[in-house]
């Protein structure tokens, strides 16, 4: 007689529901398992997790978590402010399709690791270099890299430290270990001196000119570089860590205001045609190479958080987030 609608499933039906069931909760956990150990070794291994890429929307901030050293997309909704996900990084930029991470190898002397990623964050290149991560750009092309060492001490507010800056051509691939040995310009003739250290490099739209800081017997410089060329040439003193804006008219920097060693900068903005230069509204003494994040606003580093400031000198410093550095906004 046929099962009446209703019915109760006999025993081996029960059964065989089971094993189904056990089947369906036994695939769900393997994989729930696998994503997870997958996230735990990328962290291990200094990698970014599966699926955490620079994709967030045209104005995503990303920075650097202190609490675990890894690359977060800022998003205030989530938990703690940020979603923590990419590579471990002691110095982060990124622009166009490509990132830079500055890696911090343990054990002395001081070496480190340049790692050259795609806008999926994975790795592309990677190169070997002495010294401790200092700073990190990347142009708005993605095409080149630039980065500083610090190869003694670990403080632009020391008197004895010395850099080493290098450029990497992603287009040829050609690297420029140093760029100490680029004809330098300075009171209008080729300067020569044992103690230059250059930092701080920016490049502007055409991937050939860029900015930068060098140092020189007990001064600082803006120097404007040409990649082509192979020249720099010194355009005025007291500039640190430039950073030029997205329309190529203007510089924010670090102007150092004060011999002591208690915050020695302000944060200035200078105009490239004009020479004219202004003070934003931080007040603090910042020791970070400025982002513009568009136009009309900066974002930095201090005091272990990101804040961000107009740079035209109104308004005041607005905190971004807190325990993170290293901003970028990968347009």
């Amino acid at each position: 007689m046929p099962a009446l609608n209703g019915a109760r499933p006999s025993t081996r039906t029960r059964v065989w529901i089971l094993v189904l069931a056990l089947l369906l909760l036994g695939g769900g956990a393997t994989a729930y398992t696998l994503r997870a150990a997958s996230g735990r070794e990328a962290a291990a291994t200094g990698t970014a997790d599966p699926g955490f890429t620079l994709d967030g929307g045209a104005d995503a901030l990303f920075a650097r978590d202190t609490a675990s050293g890894r690359v977060a997309r800022v998003d205030p909704s989530a938990p703690g402010g940020r979603v923590v996900g990419g590579p471990s990084c002691d110095r982060f930029h990124a622009a166009g399709p490509t990132a830079l991470c500055l890696q911090r190898r343990p054990g002395v002397p001081a070496r480190s690791y340049v790692l050259v990623l795609d806008r999926r964050l994975r790795e592309v290149r990677r190169i070997g270099l002495p010294g401790i991560p200092s700073r990190a750009r990347v142009s708005a092309s993605g095409k080149m890299l630039a980065w500083t060492m610090f190869a003694t001490g670990d403080s632009y507010a020391r008197s004895a430290f010395s850099t080493r800056t290098s450029i990497l051509d992603l287009r040829t691939g050609y690297l420029v270990k140093n760029i100490e040995q680029i004809p330098l310009t300075l009171g209008g003739r080729r300067y020569h001196a044992p103690d230059v250290n250059y930092w701080g490099v920016s490049f502007a739209a055409d991937d050939n000119r860029f900015y930068a800081t060098v140092s020189t017997d007990g001064r600082t410089h803006l120097v404007e570089g040409d990649m082509r060329n192979w020249s720099a040439k010194a355009l005025r003193e007291n500039v640190e860590c430039p950073s030029l804006s997205p329309d190529g008219t203007r510089l924010a920097f670090k102007k150092r205001v004060s011999d002591g060693p208690s915050e020695p900068w302000r944060l200035y903005v200078y105009e490239l045609s004009t020479g004219r230069e202004h003070a934003v509204a931080e007040r603090r003494g910042i020791d970070d190479q400025a982002l513009w994040t568009d136009g009309k606003t900066l974002a930095y580093g201090y005091g272990g958080a990101v804040w961000s400031v107009p740079a035209d000198g109104t308004g005041s410093p607005r905190r971004l987030a807190q325990g993170t550095s290293s901003p970028a906004v990968p347009h």
